[in-house]
């Protein structure tokens, strides 16, 4: 798997498994990874939150790594991702998003609060917390 994840590529809505011989498209049900592992260095703002994937790779949430909640349409539950790398996402496993959001705490951003994680300097939403 992890082989397959370094020639795997995202061009438009679908992705491709490429080599330098040949070049094939694969069909990929949400996103290719998944976070199974959330490690933080300090507090606050100032904290740093790094993942592990499912294929050992582990990327620190941050700017050129963004964090993102989308809701299920079907089930009105949360489904965060985060960016690995040119366009590959992968999904938190439950436990983990779990884990964000213990860590967790409010923000006001613009006239909105907002409930979400701080890493590398960045706020990352998680929901948000004004009724509607």
């Amino acid at each position: 798997m992890r082989l397959f994840s370094t020639v795997l590529r995202r061009e438009g809505d679908g992705y491709w498994l490429v080599t330098p011989a040949e070049r094939g498209r694969i069909t990929v049900e949400d996103v290719p990874f998944i976070a199974v592992e959330l490690t933080r260095e300090g507090e606050g703002a100032s904290q740093s939150l790094t993942l592990r994937t499912n294929i050992d790779q582990s990327v620190t949430i941050d700017a050129n790594h963004p964090l993102r909640v989308e809701t299920d349409a079907a089930s009105g539950e949360p489904r965060p991702y985060v960016m690995i790398r040119d366009g590959l996402e992968a999904r938190l496993a439950r436990p983990v998003f779990y884990e964000l959001v213990e860590l967790g705490c409010e923000e006001r951003v613009g006239d909105a609060t907002l409930y979400g994680i701080w890493s590398k300097g960045t706020f990352f939403p998680l929901g948000r917390l004004d009724p509607d």
